[in-house]
C-alpha cells in the first residue's frame, strides 16, 4: 500500500503555515505521515504552495524518524486550481493497487483506525465517526484510474459516486478533525493532550 498526503494548500485560514505547526513531539505533518508507519511501503506527499517549508519539514522529520516507508515530495505546479489537481498529482505517483489519501493537516486520527481501514476490502473505503465520514480514504486502482481521467476542475466527491462506497464506523473522533482554523489547532492541541 502507498499514501498520498496532501499538503499543497494556502493554510489561509489558519493563519500560519499550518503543516509545520507543532504538536506535542511533532508537526502537524509529521504526525499525519506517520500514522502510515507499518502499512505502507512509500509515502507522497504533495506540495504547492510553499513548497521549500515541506521540503525543510521532510528533512527535518526524516533525519529524525526512521520510518520503515519511503517519502517522496512531488510538486503541484497547479496546486491554485483546487484540491483535485493536487490528488491527481499524487495519483499519477501511486503504483500499489490500493492506497490512503489524506490531507495533511489532519493528524489526529489514531494508528489503530488507519490498520483497521487497511483491512477493508472496496474500492471506495471511509472511516466514520457518529456517521460523519472523514479520513484517511483507502481507494483501489480503479479509482486512480477515474481520478487520472477526470477533468482537473471537478471534485473527488464528483469521481467517488460512481463508486459503492464502504463506511467504517470508528470510535476515534480525529478521523472528522482537521486544522484549518487558529481555533481547530487549539482543538488539536487540546486533544492531543488527552
Amino acid at each position: 500500500m502507498e499514501a498520498i498526503v496532501l499538503a499543497a494548500g494556502y493554510s489561509s485560514r489558519a493563519n500560519a503555515f499550518k503543516m509545520n505547526l507543532p504538536l506535542g513531539q511533532m508537526s502537524v505533518l509529521e504526525h499525519t505521515i506517520s500514522k502510515f508507519e507499518g502499512l505502507c511501503s512509500r509515502v507522497i506527499v504533495v506540495a504547492g504552495f510553499k513548497m521549500e517549508l515541506i521540503q525543510e519539514e521532510m528533512a527535518k522529520i526524516c533525519n529524525k524518524n526512521a520510518f520503515s516507508f519511503q517519502i517522496k515530495v512531488v510538486n503541484n505546479e497547479n496546486f491554485n486550481q483546487g484540491m483535485f489537481t493536487s490528488i491527481q498529482r499524487g495519483c499519477k505517483e501511486i503504483m500499489a493497487p490500493t492506497f490512503f489519501i489524506t490531507p495533511g493537516d489532519c493528524p489526529l486520527v489514531k494508528k489503530e483506525t488507519v490498520q483497521l481501514i487497511s483491512k477493508r476490502k472496496g474500492n471506495v473505503v471511509i472511516p466514520s465517526f457518529h456517521y460523519k465520514g472523514g479520513h484517511p480514504i483507502k481507494l483501489s486502482s480503479e479509482v486512480k484510474q477515474k481520478i487520472l481521467e477526470t477533468n482537473s476542475e471537478s471534485n473527488l466527491r464528483v469521481v467517488l459516486e460512481g463508486f459503492e462506497k464502504e463506511y467504517l464506523n470508528v470510535d476515534d473522533p480525529g478521523v472528522i478533525m482537521d486544522v484549518d482554523t487558529p481555533e481547530d489547532y487549539q482543538k488539536a492541541i487540546d486533544y492531543h493532550k488527552v
